[in-house]
């Protein structure tokens, strides 16, 4: 039973990695918040698994629900905001 838990362990991890360095490597604000938050997810099981279930807690409702609905609003803003600046005349061939 052991060996099927490290198996799982290192699964956790590996998955871990390629969420996070997926995350950093997102162009689209959208995306990487999702790969954020399913990176925070998968972290509260990491804690959980660690025998640490108030960390697995605030990590599940903190960091992942909370600090993922307002990064969320903050993209779908940022998004709109850029949409509006592209579409003002005389503003087609300005960089920022």
């Amino acid at each position: 039973m052991s060996e099927l838990l490290l198996l799982f362990d290192l699964l956790l991890t590996v998955t871990l990695l390629v969420l996070a360095t997926a995350a950093i490597m997102s162009r689209e604000p959208r995306r990487a918040v999702i790969l954020y938050i399913a990176f925070g997810l998968l972290l509260a099981l990491v804690w959980a698994r660690l025998r640490a279930p108030d960390l697995a807690l605030a990590e599940a409702a903190i960091g992942a629900g909370l600090s993922g609905a307002l990064m969320l609003a903050a993209a779908r803003r940022a998004t709109a905001a850029k949409r509006q600046h592209a579409s003002q005349p005389g503003t087609k061939g300005e960089t920022s």
